[in-house]
């Protein structure tokens, strides 16, 4: 079997948990802006190729990844991979706890991020726990879907001649009209399933990426 061949999704990798790590986010932004091996990406992100194969086959079984091509290497063949972030669509989310996951593992990726920020670079910011009529509302989920596809259309390779390496967390929601009727689960206790390996090789941690992707997945 060709490295990327792999067999249809498993339960475990059809919901939110299957991003919820933070090497997975790098490599779906990262395959965004240009179609890689697994080799390729590990140079970017300065890990393993064994670490990066494991989560690029997972992530491709869960249907984030498309194959884009293959190379020849070392007489045999390397896959090539590109996501499409219109596949993030087909993931269920209706387990809490899958949700819990990818926010610990999105707080993990805002540190690495912003500890890498540039101190003369535009950004921007906004915070909001608030009331709002349903047209506001409507309004704001288009514009940050707008905002997002832009940033996913306009996803170059990495170091591109013209191009700005941007990061941006989008994520907006509606909430429950009561805090007594919140979740009080801990997101601590919501790690990938010891039955999935989610960890993969390498799974002491994973080290900070020499090369990151210009916008998130």
């Amino acid at each position: 079997m060709d490295e990327g061949e792999v067999r249809p999704a498993p339960a475990e990798l059809s919901g939110l948990r299957v991003v919820a790590h933070p090497l997975r986010l790098q490599l779906l932004s990262l395959l965004t802006g240009s179609a890689m091996s697994a080799a390729e990406a590990a140079r970017h992100l300065d890990q393993s190729q064994a670490n990066v194969s494991y989560h690029l086959r997972r992530l491709h079984a869960a249907g984030l990844l498309e194959v884009a091509g293959h190379e020849v290497v070392r007489g045999g063949r390397a896959v090539r991979y590109r996501h499409v972030p219109s596949s993030g669509q087909r993931l269920s989310r209706r387990d809490p706890s899958d949700e819990r996951a990818l926010l610990a593992a999105l707080g993990a990726e805002l540190s690495r991020r912003t500890a890498q920020r540039d101190p003369d670079g535009e950004g921007a910011f906004s915070d909001a726990e608030v009331w709002v009529e349903e047209a506001t509302w409507t309004e704001v989920l288009e514009l940050v879907r707008r905002a997002g596809a832009l940033l996913h259309e306009g996803a170059r390779a990495p170091h591109a001649d013209g191009a700005r390496r941007v990061s941006a967390l989008l994520y907006v929601f509606e909430m429950l009209t009561g805090p007594d009727q919140a979740d009080d689960g801990d997101p601590a206790d919501d790690g990938d399933p010891a039955d999935d390996g989610e960890g993969g090789p390498g799974a002491g941690g994973v080290r900070p990426a020499a090369e990151t992707p210009q916008a998130p997945a």
